[in-house]
């Protein structure tokens, strides 16, 4: 049922939002005029602006991808000196801030304060652990990374040719320097798992196999403008002369030296000092202090709870089989798939314009950037999940994309698409990223950064509003959003099930078969990520819980008085936050909202 808009608070609210702008202004004019405030608030964002431009030249890649092009002619540093380089950074970066005087800072500062202490020491402590010691899994590492980055890199000037040609040049000491630390993970014991690397062999030699004017990595070339002279041949001539042998080089590695070294476990228990690795990684991606052990249960709970929704929906379609049948009707009859990779984009694409219209109804601020819906390309869509979001260029330059996988289309059903729309693109991750890029005044890592809880729990939110924003018609579509939901559910079970309680991976298949509807690869597939990412499938349901949770309390305290558009524009209006800071956020607007 839609959530009651009540379009008269704001009437009854003037005079509190007046208030509120007598104060705000009255803090302004005290800090102006209170030169320790002012002096305190200078040293903090010169620090924040000193460190992120850092950041941008230390992770030229993350550069490129907001549109910045100062650093687009390099690559990050993977050698052990690097990265120690960096960790040393990171601790003088807190130790910096602890110099600053918290106390002197506006509220605002102190929370800008406070969340970069806690990214920070967050960062400091995963230090301990040597995870950059698998620097290629088969979602990531510089087979992926770099023709992926192409997609992110603007080519509108003679520079841009320059910077690429010479990024072109850089990759062979990239490749040398992942080489050196899948050698240095051997000796150490970090290795990957080798169930999940089966794919990663072909992801390499596509990226030396192909005919130079095929590869991803050309197709800047292939539409360059009259105005650089000569850069075809020169991009043919750098993959030749040194992307492409180097490339084979680490193929030979790959296949030779890491595979018959990796690990037969899957679960990070399995890694030195792996079960504090995994708590550490739990609290990180969930910004919670739940136990692997209370996530797991969790899981279960809500798990029974969404499996029995779904029966409820198999009930009323009056279906002559159980769960298991059903789920075979879906995977089978052709009504619920599309012919071709045209038309399940075209579908996507439809679903977003029948989104928009009714934004303004749950959303008092709209995202002024752009989005687009492309395919995930060939070499990539295997190993990939169903869909993902890349965010637009922060100048504006590049729109954000909805990237949607055609691989294998009798796995994409069109009764999930409503509901994977509404998470990667509006109201899901593009509307709460671009939000946050848009946002004044708040410092860069604030604007760019984010908490995977909030972030991914926004998204799975989002689903959640799809009858509200006129979706979810037919009762396939409903089981479709029911599906997703319990995808993330069953994430918190097997997550947990590998990386803590040491699940093999053919029990987290099974179990995740057992409670979906989606086929074996898909499964596989998803399996897989978790084991190389521990803890950050947990983002997904914690986070969606806590701002379900958050929603019901509004509208408890607040009664007649909830608005479900302030409510969400006050979710957004900080960036992302850690769960605690978002809690404590809504239940301050609450307390500010009541009736004297």
């Amino acid at each position: 049922m839609n959530e009651e808009i009540m379009r008269n608070r704001a009437k009854r609210l003037v005079p509190a939002y007046l208030i509120c702008l007598t104060l705000a202004a009255w803090v302004l004019h005290r800090d102006i005029q209170n030169p320790d405030v002012a002096s305190a608030s200078a040293d903090l964002h010169a620090l924040f602006d000193e460190v992120w431009e850092t950041n941008m030249r230390t992770y030229p890649e993350w550069a490129t991808s907001l549109g910045d092009d100062g650093y687009n002619d390099r690559f990050t540093n993977k050698s052990l000196e690097g990265i120690e380089r960096r960790q040393r950074h990171e601790r003088e970066a807190l130790e910096r801030l602890a110099a600053i005087d918290r106390e002197g800072l506006s509220a605002e500062d102190r929370l800008n304060y406070d969340l970069f202490k806690r990214e920070y020491k967050i960062a400091i402590e995963g230090h301990a652990f040597r995870t950059y010691l698998m620097p290629i899994t088969q979602l990531d590492g510089p087979q992926l990374g770099f023709p992926h980055l192409v997609q992110n890199t603007d080519f509108r000037k003679v520079k841009d040719y320059e910077d690429f040609l010479k990024r072109l040049r850089a990759l062979p000491v990239l490749i040398d320097q992942t080489i050196a630390l899948m050698r240095a993970g051997v000796e150490a014991g970090w290795v990957v798992p080798r169930a999940v690397l089966d794919k990663v062999p072909d992801q390499i030699a596509e990226q030396f196999k192909l005919a130079p004017d095929e590869s991803p990595l050309f197709q800047p070339f292939a539409d360059f403008p009259d105005t650089v002279p000569g850069s075809e041949q020169m991009g043919r001539a750098a993959l030749e002369a040194d992307v492409f042998p180097a490339y084979e080089r680490l193929y030979d590695y790959f296949v030779d030296g890491y595979l018959p070294a990796t690990r037969e476990h899957v679960g990070a228990w399995s890694l030195p000092d792996g079960q504090r690795l995994y708590a550490f990684r739990a609290r990180e991606y969930t910004t919670t202090d739940l136990t692997p052990g209370q996530i797991h249960e969790i899981g279960l709970a809500e798990v029974k709870r969404i499996r029995a929704e779904m029966d409820r929906i198999i009930t009323d379609l009056e279906f002559d089989g159980n769960f298991r049948a059903f789920a075979e009707f879906l995977r089978t009859d052709p009504r619920f798939y599309h012919d071709s990779e045209e038309e399940l984009l075209a579908g996507y694409r439809d679903i977003c314009k029948r989104i928009e219209p009714q934004l303004p109804n749950l959303f008092g601020r709209l995202p002024r950037m752009p989005y687009g819906v492309k395919r995930i390309p060939d070499y990539a869509a295997p190993a990939r999940p169903t869909a993902y979001y890349m965010r637009p260029a922060a100048d504006g330059s590049r729109a954000g994309y909805f990237y949607a996988n055609t691989y294998n289309l009798k796995t994409r059903p069109k009764y999930q698409m409503e509901a994977l729309t509404l998470h990667e693109a509006v109201p899901g991750h593009h509307m709460q990223i671009a939000l946050a890029m848009e946002l004044e005044g708040l410092p860069n890592f604030r604007r760019y950064g984010g908490f995977t809880a909030f972030v991914e729990g926004w998204g799975l939110y989002s689903e959640g509003l799809g009858e509200e924003l006129g979706l979810y018609r037919d009762p396939y579509s409903r089981f479709g959003r029911l599906t997703y939901e319990m995808w993330r559910a069953c994430r918190l079970v097997v997550d947990t099930g590998m990386h803590h309680f040491e699940w093999d991976r053919r029990r987290a298949i099974d179990f995740m078969l057992k409670n979906n509807t989606r086929g074996e690869h898909d499964v596989i597939v998803e399996i897989d990520r978790y084991i190389v990412w521990p803890g950050q499938a947990l983002a997904y349901k914690i986070g969606e819980l806590k701002i379900k949770e958050l929603r019901n309390l509004a509208r408890t305290e607040l009664g007649a008085d909830f608005d479900i558009t302030h409510f969400h524009d006050t979710v957004l209006g900080a960036g992302a936050l850690p769960l605690d800071v978002l809690e404590r956020r809504i239940r301050e607007t609450i307390a500010s909202a009541k009736p004297e």
